[in-house]
């Protein structure tokens, strides 16, 4: 190649460059920062994960801090940063349950914060080390705890609005999801949360729409989140039929016949999806999850050949279920049996993508563990009835104890 061509390349190399960093900051150049600080509505449902963008930044700041209130004007203020480049947090290492600190993440501007839980819901600041704020989010995350399953192909219907003087209460639903399964029957979903629209609400708050905010947004007056309490958030569940998309029919016919012949013994089983094997000891309980999956996603559970649909198996729908998909859509095993061996098969978003394999003993050795639901309970269950049965024996003694004063209580005459 000659210089003369190497020359024009990097150029127009040069040129692509200068002209991808100017839209980049063009993006905060079409946003100005607003005068007065307002706060933007959010709602979520909990165990979620969201994103929270920096719409407007001056061109002279290069990085933002995020900072995080519980409440307008409280005294202390969570700084989501270490100021010098925080190490980025994968979702799949996040566990439910831990300190937000450790649950956020800060990429382009962004703020990402991952299993979000009610204790999450607050106000968030978009800022600079000064603590000088450009934007702001009033963030309400909505607890799954209570969550009404409202069933169509039932016949079922959603929560009727509910009307207090100039108060509306309503649930607002999102998109449905994918049909969870191809090929046989699905079901998809959509996720409903609580809103309210209300002439009294703060004016310092962004909403979509004229006096519309969700029930746990800071620009709800105290005396009306005590009216919204009860009205809790709602799963709408129908049924589904897709086909599944077309794949190489070369590699289905190979394992196909794979199977075939190993069925005869000589080749090893070959299964569609990967497999992971787990033993479980028997009466213990087990929690599996969907390699990937989020609560959003649509996911689906089969147990060999059983499709475990959540007209059945979703949490709530029995009290007594040993066996149950949550709203985050992790089946649960209550006091596993022997009957519970078998392949479990996961379905996300309308494709299978893995299988466990689980195989129930009754021998072998287990360290017990305070992490394990199980133990737990044993250890507050006796420490319950250490409890009562040593009141019962307080008790009893200052009972002993009273009687015999006053039965040997000395009599003094005049």
């Amino acid at each position: 190649m000659s210089l003369a061509h190497t020359t024009v390349l990097l150029w127009a190399w040069a040129s692509l460059q200068a002209f991808e960093i100017v839209e980049k900051e063009n993006i905060f150049l079409k946003t100005p920062c607003p005068a007065f600080l307002m706060f933007d509505n959010a709602a979520y449902l909990a165990d979620m994960s969201f994103e929270l963008p920096c719409h407007c930044k001056p061109e002279e700041v290069p990085a933002v801090v995020w900072y995080y209130q519980k409440h307008v004007g409280s005294s202390h203020t969570k700084v989501l940063t270490d100021f010098d480049g925080r190490v980025l947090t994968e979702a799949a290492q996040v566990r439910v349950g831990s300190d937000m600190l450790v649950r956020f993440s800060i990429r382009m501007f962004s703020l990402l914060v991952f299993r979000a839980q009610p204790e999450d819901s607050g106000l968030y600041f978009c800022g600079t080390r000064k603590g000088e704020y450009f934007y702001a989010y009033d963030v309400d995350i909505q607890s799954n705890e209570g969550m009404v399953a409202t069933f169509k192909d039932m016949g079922q219907k959603p929560f009727a609005d509910e009307y207090y003087g100039n108060l509306h209460v309503f649930t607002t639903f999102w998109e449905w999801t994918p049909c969870d399964r191809c090929g046989v029957r699905g079901e998809q979903w959509r996720i409903g949360l609580c809103y309210l629209q209300s002439p009294d609400l703060s004016p310092r708050y962004l909403r979509t729409q004229s006096d519309v905010v969700s029930c746990g947004s800071q620009a709800v007056p105290k005396r009306l989140r005590t009216t919204v309490r009860d009205h809790m958030p709602e799963l709408l569940v129908q049924s589904c039929l897709v086909p599944c998309e077309k794949k190489n029919r070369f590699r289905e016919s190979v394992l196909a016949i794979y199977n075939y012949v190993s069925k005869v013994g000589s080749k090893p089983w070959v299964p569609k999806v990967p497999i992971q094997f787990h033993q479980q000891r028997l009466g213990h309980g087990l929690i599996i999850s969907c390699p990937g999956a989020r609560p959003e996603h649509a996911v689906a559970w089969d147990k060999d050949h059983q499709h475990l649909y959540r007209t059945q198996y979703l949490k709530g729908v029995n009290r007594s279920m040993r066996v149950f998909i949550d709203h985050g859509n992790q089946l649960h095993i209550r006091f596993t049996q022997l009957s519970d061996r078998g392949i479990y098969y996961c379905w996300r978003q309308g494709v299978q993508i893995a299988g466990f394999r689980l195989s129930v003993t009754s021998r072998g050795h287990y360290p017990a563990s305070l992490s394990d639901p199980e133990t737990r309970a044993a250890v507050e269950l006796t420490l319950i009835s250490y409890l009562l049965i040593t009141a019962i024996f307080v008790t009893v003694h200052l009972c002993r104890c009273c009687c015999y004063s006053f039965r040997f209580r000395p009599m003094f005459s005049p």
